[in-house]
């Protein structure tokens, strides 16, 4: 039992220094995404419009998945800032070039189609999926 509680009172420190660095580079990559795109979500959001929250929704996880690979591979805080950064800088390139891809993608959202934006966060998660990966 005392080598489990040295071990916590040892490691606790690195958690949570590993968490809230994850964590706010999350916070920064959601707030460059909403700068990023041409329509206001959170506005969108508060009016009902599903297609708005399932986008946002679908980018949160895409910022978030290839941010948590980082954290669980890092040695230290510092793997976590460089590579977080690298991940992030590529989700939100991708983002835009969706953006670009599927033409009038801000007012389709802004009309609440739905479809639209289950497209649009598949391709945001498996992007995501394929940055963790690459960045393990």
């Amino acid at each position: 039992m005392e080598a489990a509680l040295h071990s916590f009172l040892a490691g606790i420190p690195f958690l949570l220094t590993h968490f809230a660095v994850t964590i706010a580079m999350l916070v920064a990559g959601v707030f460059v995404y909403m700068w990023i795109t041409p329509h206001d979500e959170m506005k969108l959001i508060r009016e009902g419009n599903s297609a708005a929250a399932v986008s946002l929704a679908g980018a949160i996880l895409g910022l978030a998945i290839p941010l948590s690979v980082c954290m669980a591979n890092s040695a230290s805080v510092w793997d976590i800032v460089i590579w977080g950064l690298v991940t992030l800088v590529l989700q939100l390139a991708t983002f835009k070039v969706i953006d670009l891809w599927l033409r009038d993608l801000s007012k389709r959202i802004e009309d609440g189609e739905i479809g639209t934006a289950i497209l649009l966060v598949s391709i945001k998660l498996a992007v995501a999926l394929i940055n963790g990966a690459a960045v393990s």
